[in-house]
C-alpha cells in the first residue's frame, strides 16, 4: 500500500489524410521486450523514458488511484461479452525499476468491467466519512464500500442503475459493451457521470439511455440524462484547472461511412464556466464531423447529415431530422476511425508536458486502415493532435493497442495496452 506521506515522492519518480498527425518533435526508437518472447518498438520523445511498469494482464483498460493512494485497474479479460474481467490492484511500486511488484485480484468474474471510479462521502449526521468504489458493468453500475487497504471488497454490492445488456456482437454490429463513469464538481454539485454507447451504426434506439450522457447523486438518486448523440464516448474525465473545472470525453465517430470518414471527436461536455445547453445533442446518428478546421477559440468542424438515412420506425411518420447546426463545438478531432479512448491533462506544474492533453487512440477493427494506434498530444490553445509515441501498427500489423492512460503527477504517467496486456510508465528527463 501507497501512504499519503510517500505520494508526493512517488509523483516525483513517477515523475494518411490532410488530417494524418505530424510529429511536434522527433521520434526516438525504444525496443521493448515482453514476456512469453513477443517484442515492438515503440517510438517517443528523445527526453521521456518507458519502461514496463506491469504486464500478465488479459485486457487491462482505464486505471483509478483510490483513496489510500493505491493504483487500481480494470480488466476485461478480452473484447467479447463475457464475465471474466476484473478489477486488480497494481501494488509495491519500486523506483529504481519502474515496475510494480505483483497485480493483485480485487474481484474477478465481472461483466466487461471498463473503468471505475472512487468517491469519498463526508461525514454527516454523525456518521464518519465512507469511501465508495464505483464499477459500471454491461448490465448494471455497481458500488462496494471501500476502507482504507481493502483488497477485497466490503459487503453486498449496492446496483445504482441498470443498463441494455443485449445486442450483436459489438464488433459487428456496433453494440457497445462497456460503460465508463467519472466524478464531476460542478454547478456546486459533485455528482456522479455516466456514458454509454450506442447499439448500432445508425439506428433509431429502443432504449433512450443508449448513446448518452447521464448524471447521478453519489448515491445513485436523480438520475438523469444530460447529452444525447454521443455514440461510444468511453472516456470521460473531469479537469479541475480547466474552464473552473470541465468534463471532457472521448468520442467515436460511426463505421459504415468507408474509410475517410466520419472523425472522430474530443468534447468538452460541461464546465462550470460553459455549462451544457439544456437537451444537448451530439448529431449521432444523423450527423457526423468532417474536415476539421481552426477557429480563434476551438477547432470547429462541419456536421453534415449522412448520405445514409435512418430508417423510420415501422409505423407512423418519420421524426424530424435533426439540425446538425445545433451540435456543440467540438473540441478537437481525430483522423477517422481512430477509436480514441482515455486520456489525461497535464497542468502548468509539468514542465515536459505543461498544459497538455493525452490521448489513447485505440485504433479501428481493421488494421488496414492504418489511422490509429498511438498516443497523441495536444494543448488547449493548439488543438491540432500530434504523435507523441508509436510504433502499436507497423506495415498493417497490430504490435499492441493503447487504451487508458493515468497521471502520475508532472511529466509522468501510466498507460495500459489491452492487447499485450502491459501496463507502461513514461517519465520525462
Amino acid at each position: 500500500m501507497l501512504s499519503a506521506k510517500l505520494l508526493p515522492r512517488i509523483a516525483a519518480l513517477f515523475s494518411l489524410t490532410a488530417a494524418t498527425f505530424v510529429p511536434a518533435q522527433s521520434l526516438t526508437p525504444r525496443p521493448i521486450h515482453l514476456a512469453k518472447g513477443r517484442s515492438l518498438t515503440l517510438n517517443l520523445p528523445a527526453n521521456f523514458s518507458l519502461n514496463i511498469a506491469a504486464q500478465g494482464l488479459h485486457c487491462p483498460r482505464f486505471m483509478a488511484v483510490s483513496p489510500d493512494h493505491r493504483i487500481f485497474i480494470a480488466d476485461l479479460y478480452d473484447r467479447s461479452d463475457n464475465t471474466r474481467g476484473g478489477i486488480y490492484i497494481l501494488d509495491g511500486w519500486n523506483p529504481a525499476i519502474h515496475t510494480f511488484a505483483r497485480v493483485v485480484p480485487y474481484i474477478e468474474h465481472l461483466r466487461n468491467p471498463n473503468n471505475l471510479a472512487f468517491y469519498t462521502e463526508p461525514a454527516h449526521d454523525g456518521k464518519p466519512e465512507q469511501s465508495w468504489i464505483y464499477i459500471p458493468l454491461t448490465d448494471k453500475l455497481i458500488r462496494y464500500r471501500y476502507n482504507p487497504g481493502d483488497n477485497a471488497p466490503t459487503g453486498e454490492p449496492e446496483v445504482l442503475a441498470t443498463y441494455p445488456d443485449y445486442g450483436l456482437n459489438y464488433k459487428y454490429g456496433g453494440w457497445h459493451l462497456t460503460r465508463t463513469v467519472a466524478f464531476a464538481t460542478l454547478h456546486g454539485k459533485t455528482r456522479l457521470y455516466v456514458t454509454v454507447g450506442s447499439s448500432c451504426n445508425a439506428c433509431r434506439e429502443k432504449e433512450e439511455i443508449r448513446a448518452t450522457l447521464s448524471v447521478m447523486d453519489p448515491d445513485g438518486k436523480n438520475q438523469q440524462i444530460i447529452a444525447r448523440g454521443l455514440r461510444n464516448a468511453v472516456g470521460i474525465k473531469f479537469i479541475p484547472s480547466i474552464d473552473g473545472g470541465a468534463l471532457f470525453a472521448t468520442n467515436m465517430g460511426a463505421d459504415h461511412l468507408g474509410d475517410q470518414d466520419p472523425e472522430d471527436t474530443f468534447f468538452e461536455l460541461d464546465s462550470n464556466a460553459h455549462p451544457t445547453a439544456p437537451g444537448a445533442n451530439y448529431g449521432w446518428p444523423t450527423c457526423y464531423f468532417d474536415h476539421g478546421r481552426p477557429h480563434p477559440d476551438a477547432l470547429i468542424s462541419a456536421p453534415k447529415p449522412t448520405d445514409h438515412t435512418v430508417p423510420p420506425p415501422p409505423a407512423g411518420p418519420s421524426p424530424p431530422q435533426f439540425a446538425c447546426t445545433k451540435i456543440p463545438s467540438v473540441y478537437t478531432t481525430f483522423v477517422p476511425h481512430s477509436s480514441p479512448l482515455g486520456f489525461e491533462y497535464f497542468d502548468s506544474s509539468s514542465h515536459s508536458l505543461a498544459d497538455t492533453f493525452l490521448v489513447a487512440l485505440h485504433g479501428p477493427s481493421h488494421p488496414h486502415i492504418g489511422t490509429g494506434y498511438r498516443i497523441v498530444r495536444f494543448n488547449p490553445g493548439n488543438r491540432k493532435p500530434q504523435a507523441f509515441i508509436t510504433g502499436f501498427l507497423v506495415n498493417r500489423r497490430v504490435k499492441g493497442r493503447p487504451c487508458g492512460i493515468l497521471n502520475m503527477g508532472p511529466d509522468s504517467f501510466l498507460f495500459t495496452d489491452d492487447l499485450d496486456g502491459v501496463v507502461y510508465y513514461v517519465e520525462a528527463h
